[in-house]
């Protein structure tokens, strides 16, 4: 089926309003979808997995080479539709840069790569879902409810939390706990005033 009939079909059953750019940006379409869904899947099984070669290092390869054709694939149709879409591209790039980090820092493993490694993935993911919100949201139901800061802020509100406590998991996060001695007062923390 060629790539046309298969974007005009989705305009029908989504009702997403795709733009009749010509055949690249159909082609690049398509290919933005298929590898942004992997993106999804993968990066929810490497989020989920134990951290370990096997699961984790498969499904994080897998998720980093998806979010490279996603980087392509965004540039090509903000490139053809500059000025509706040079936000995406600005997503894209934060989130393939991000990513980009992430991936190196595994690879290389010099001293507290998962200072960098867990953060740049995590954060890889929150601008994936980040850009899909931006574009979509307006188009998709409860989402077309929301003011558009949400699609900005939501998967960033979600997504940081969860960073954070993986980091804390692993003891990378340093969490101070409340003191009772109130600064300045002389009183040493954990003694009564």
């Amino acid at each position: 089926m060629e790539v046309r009939v298969l974007s005009e079909l989705a305009r029908q059953i989504f009702g997403l309003p795709i733009p009749d750019e010509g055949t690249l940006f159909d082609a690049a379409l398509a290919f933005h979808i298929a590898a942004g869904i992997t993106c999804v899947i993968t990066g929810a099984l490497a989020a989920t997995a134990p951290k370990r070669p096997g699961r984790h290092t498969l499904s994080g390869r897998i998720f980093f080479w998806s979010l490279a054709v996603v980087f392509a694939s965004s540039t090509t149709m903000a490139a053809l539709r500059f000025a509706q879409d040079w936000h995406l591209l600005v997503i894209g790039t934060v989130a393939f840069g991000a990513g980009g980090l992430g991936y190196l820092a595994r690879r290389r493993r010099r001293p507290r790569w998962l200072r960098i490694h867990i953060p740049a993935m995590g954060g890889a993911y929150i601008a994936l879902f980040t850009g899909f919100y931006v574009d979509n949201g307006p188009h998709l139901p409860v989402w077309d409810r929301l003011p558009g800061l949400a699609y900005w802020t939501l998967p960033s509100l979600v997504g940081v939390p969860l960073v954070l406590r993986a980091l804390a998991q692993r003891r990378l996060l340093k969490v101070r706990s409340g003191s009772p001695g109130r600064p300045g007062s002389g009183v040493p923390p954990g003694r009564p005033g």
